[in-house]
């Protein structure tokens, strides 16, 4: 009898001791892991991508959502390093405020518009640009008026030939284009595009540098320019 009570106190005692066992591994939410330097949080949809627990399809799926994560990125990192390049472009440019006009000039001493641009595009971009405004017309991609940004050039013509040429400087919250030139009247200055002057004159806007920095053989090749 005795024996026989012993052995029920035994199984008795043992289920308890398995339920308690098994409570300790009772998992909550987050589950948490320890690292080499701290306890770091895992939600149950990363252990189950850790687990391969996901079918094929969801695997897929989230393996192209982590591509898109990273292309979107590096299209951010891309536009911040154009607006860097393109600021310095026009650092470049404005220390050229106030340089005086003179036709065929290509130096501080005096300056002519197409000078004025390849010299600037040169110095910062390592960009050759032709010598003339005219020719400097068949580079790059044609861009509409209000796709201009900063950086882009913008050419006038006067008796139906290109002769005029200026680098945008900025478009305000208002749309209102502003371009840094070398005018024969005030030298190297600062217009707005809707000049009762320029406005007349202008004819379209190039974009000879890209977010990729392209040079113009480069747009060359990829059958951008017009």
């Amino acid at each position: 009898m005795k024996k026989r009570v012993l052995f029920y106190l035994t199984v008795i005692t043992s289920v308890f001791s398995l339920q308690s066992c098994v409570s300790n591994y009772v998992v909550t939410q987050p589950l948490i892991y320890k690292t080499d330097a701290k306890l770091a949080a895992v939600s149950p949809k990363t252990l189950n991508f850790l687990k391969k627990d996901l079918t094929p399809s969801q695997q897929i799926d989230m393996a192209l959502a982590s591509v898109e994560t990273a292309n979107k990125a590096a299209e951010i990192e891309k536009t911040i390093q154009f607006e860097k390049k393109m600021d310095g472009l026009l650092a470049e440019a404005e220390t050229y405020l106030g340089v005086p006009y003179r036709y065929g000039g290509t130096t501080r001493k005096g300056i002519d518009c197409s000078a004025f641009v390849l010299s600037v595009f040169g110095t910062t971009i390592g960009l050759n640009l032709p010598r003339v405004a005219a020719s400097q017309a068949k580079e790059g991609e044609r861009i509409e008026k209000e796709d201009i940004r900063k950086g882009d050039l913008v050419f006038f013509s006067r008796g139906g030939r290109i002769s005029h040429v200026g680098i945008v400087h900025d478009v305000d919250s208002e749309g209102e284009i502003h371009f840094i030139h070398a005018a024969t009247s005030k030298g190297v200055m600062i217009s707005p595009l809707n000049d009762r002057y320029w406005g007349p004159k202008f004819r379209f806007a190039k974009r000879v540098i890209n977010d990729g920095f392209a040079t113009t053989e480069n747009l060359a090749q990829n059958n951008l320019i017009n």
